[in-house]
């Protein structure tokens, strides 16, 4: 590969923010496991492969389409515009382009999965792409990403089994949670501007501190499931374990943030988030792997 062709690989990975796959990356591992755990389905490394494709064309997609539809607004912002589109690194007909090919990666991956998770493809599309619009007109938009990748571990769990369980979903509620909980927190950099250009959050309709209030009580709702999972399966001491260093996380990051003061928001969106993700999922595996 060409320096100038890694440098545009490079470009495109930080326009759809790659390394934020590991928050529900995670969860989709889970949900796989969860199928081949508790059902009579075995390891198929083509299919695992297919799930994390998928995953990962859906997210790129969906990640992309923001920057796009968001373009001018990142680029009145003086945190955002030295992002790719309005600082001209990535041309705007580019990324469009690269968020129809994700697309239909995304929806061609899919048929070779199953036929539900192919029917339901352009569903997951829509809610993806469609939360990029939502804060034009509901403060509620940070529980739209929520859903958007609370779908993880249930598309897993149905890839697997061409089934719903009640199980993937518990953990997609703690996903929805945990992610509304954590966006609302970076949300609180851009309070000002958004009031500014009438653009609606969480943080502009309640404020920094009571914004902060509303994550603490969506992280206690996810850290709830996350107990009622283990609780409704009998998982054993691995997943407690799991669930202490989750939860315990969850509670770290609010202890980075506070009305005054923003400079660590980095660390607690990012760092900590994406560590628990994966200490979590990998303590869950464990148990089951375990207990299996």
């Amino acid at each position: 590969m060409s320096l100038s062709s890694a440098q545009t690989v490079n470009n495109y990975l930080s326009l759809v923010k790659f390394s934020h796959t590991i928050f529900a990356l995670p969860f989709a591992v889970i949900g796989y496991f969860l199928a081949i755990h508790f059902t009579a389905n075995v390891f198929d490394l083509k299919l695992f492969g297919l799930i994390i494709l998928s995953m990962i064309f859906a997210r790129s997609a969906a990640m992309a389409f923001n920057r796009y539809i968001d373009k001018h607004i990142d680029a009145a912002n003086e945190r955002t515009a030295v992002r790719e589109i309005p600082s001209g690194v990535v041309k705007s007909s580019s990324a469009l382009v690269f968020v129809i090919i994700n697309c239909i990666l995304f929806v061609a991956t899919t048929y070779f999965i199953n036929t539900i998770c192919f029917y339901l493809s352009p569903v997951a599309l829509a809610v993806v792409l469609g939360y990029s619009f939502t804060k034009r007109f509901t403060a509620l938009c940070h529980l739209v990403l929520g859903v958007g990748l609370s779908l993880a571990p249930i598309g897993a769990y149905l890839a697997v089994t061409g089934k719903f369980n009640i199980l993937p979903i518990l953990f997609s509620f703690a996903v929805l949670f945990w992610v509304s909980g954590f966006d609302i927190i970076y949300a609180l950099q851009d309070e000002e501007f958004d009031k500014s250009i009438k653009l609606k959050s969480i943080p502009v309709v309640l404020g920094k501190a009571k914004a902060l209030t509303f994550s603490s009580l969506l992280h206690i709702i996810s850290a709830l499931f996350i107990i009622y999972a283990g609780i409704y399966v009998h998982f054993g001491i691995w997943y407690w374990l799991g669930t202490i260093v989750f939860i315990g996380l969850l509670f770290y990051q609010h202890t980075l943030v506070t009305p005054n003061d923003l400079s660590k928001v980095n660390l607690a969106f990012f760092t900590t988030n994406g560590v628990a993700s994966i200490i979590f999922s990998t303590f869950v595996l464990i148990d089951m792997y375990i207990n299996r």
